[in-house]
């Protein structure tokens, strides 16, 4: 399948789960809980309240070498805006991708999307584990903190009983 055809799937579109593809075409799910969607909530809101020039946006595809690859929040700035609109999904990456990270999640593969998303142009990747602490990469490896959003180094979370 191509992104094109998982978009207008009416059996697709109300499934409780991320959907990305594989570089075969293959749609690989993703279980969302709700201390998933909790954090991803957070990073929207905490990214709209230190950038301005710019849109923070949930659930992004992006068209990899290895198929469309979704991050949980990105941010993306007026001028990638302008340049590439709401093309679906986007050939480049965003600025900042963000992943929030899930039990059944891999060393290997959030490696592996880094390695995706900076081959499309993104600054930086993030990555966010379940207690809302970031770790932060651009192209040459980990960064002590986001040159974009400096002093931000985690979530706060609200706590889940």
């Amino acid at each position: 399948m191509n992104w094109q055809e998982v978009c207008d799937d009416p059996t697709l579109r109300d499934l409780p789960y991320k959907i990305e593809l594989n570089e075969w075409g293959q749609i690989v799910m993703s279980p969302a809980t709700s201390r998933h969607s909790i954090l991803q909530g957070l990073l929207i809101d905490v990214l709209n309240r230190l950038k301005k020039d710019g849109l923070v946006l949930p659930e992004c595809p992006i068209q990899t070498s290895k198929g469309v690859k979704v991050p949980d929040v990105v941010w993306v700035s007026s001028l990638f805006l302008n340049e590439h609109g709401d093309e679906t999904p986007f050939e480049k990456a965003a600025e900042v991708c963000i992943e929030v990270l899930s039990p059944s999640n891999t060393q290997q593969e959030m490696e592996e999307k880094r390695e995706l998303y900076f081959a499309r142009g993104a600054k930086e990747v993030w990555l966010c584990d379940e207690q809302g602490n970031l770790s932060f990469y651009d192209c040459t490896g980990p960064l002590t903190n986001s040159s974009l959003f400096p002093g931000i180094t985690r979530i706060e979370s609200i706590h889940l009983h």
